[in-house]
């Protein structure tokens, strides 16, 4: 009699609790943000599209599908190469859709991934998207912005006050769907903790609210904290898209 063998990873109980919320913010009417909430994958995103309407919003739209669509069952390993595989070939998509365009057609968007499973957690991102991590009551920024004013922050050549005035402000530096043809994606990694709470969120939500009110709005009641985090961009009055994914680590996961 042959054994049969089956070597699908199935993963332990859920050990997350995430929200995911969006919103065209307190000036735009279109909203070119989108994102990812698979707590059953361990698998979180947000996207910003650039170019945009019917270019940004398509480009975030093509970048969530691609990420939502992975299937359940696969071992971290496998997921984290999917997220790879589909977001290069995103890239690719967008570029030859926005070169039919025309020659100065952009249709791109910055991602920030987060994937955790069996005690680790990784980060991905392109772009000024972020991730944060508050841990023990400090906040943390994962990622690091993929902008011309982080880069100009770093080598010492404005400070962070005029950082936020700098004309500047919103040119980013990578994108899926934007130059160069192999995307270029940022990862960190490192160990979940017990109560554990990231945030992956749009900049039109880090340019309303500073890190302090972030980590403030963030140690709430995680069953609305993405909620909580929208209304107060709200009440700031962003200009830009706003989106909040919040992830909470549950005793489980650690």
């Amino acid at each position: 009699m042959t054994a049969t063998v089956d070597d699908t990873w199935r993963p332990t109980r859920p050990a997350f609790r995430s929200r995911a919320v969006t919103h065209a913010g307190a000036v735009r009417r279109h909203n070119e943000d989108a994102f990812v909430d698979r707590p059953d994958l361990g698998l979180w995103a947000v996207a910003d599209g650039a170019g945009g309407h019917e270019s940004g919003e398509v480009a975030s739209a093509a970048v969530a599908g691609a990420l939502d669509s992975i299937p359940q069952g696969l071992p971290p390993g496998q997921v984290l190469q999917e997220v790879r595989t589909r977001l290069a070939a995103t890239h690719v998509s967008l570029m030859e859709r926005s070169g039919r365009r025309g020659p100065n057609v952009l249709m791109a968007t910055t991602v920030v991934v987060l994937l955790a499973q069996q005690g680790h957690f990784a980060c991905l991102w392109a772009g000024d998207s972020r991730a944060y991590l508050l841990r023990d009551g400090v906040l943390t920024q994962v990622s690091r912005d993929h902008s011309v004013v982080e880069d100009l922050l770093e080598a010492g050549a404005i400070t962070a006050d005029q950082a936020a005035r700098h004309p500047q402000a919103n040119v980013i530096t990578r994108a899926v769907g934007a130059a160069p043809e192999v995307l270029d994606l940022d990862k960190r990694a490192g160990s979940l903790h017990r109560g554990d709470r990231f945030l992956l969120c749009s900049d039109g939500l880090c340019k309303a609210l500073d890190d302090a009110r972030i980590a403030e709005l963030l140690a709430g009641d995680p069953e609305d904290g993405a909620d909580r985090l929208i209304a107060a961009a709200l009440l700031a009055r962003a200009s830009d898209n706003v989106t909040a994914v919040t992830v909470q680590v549950l005793p489980a996961a650690g």
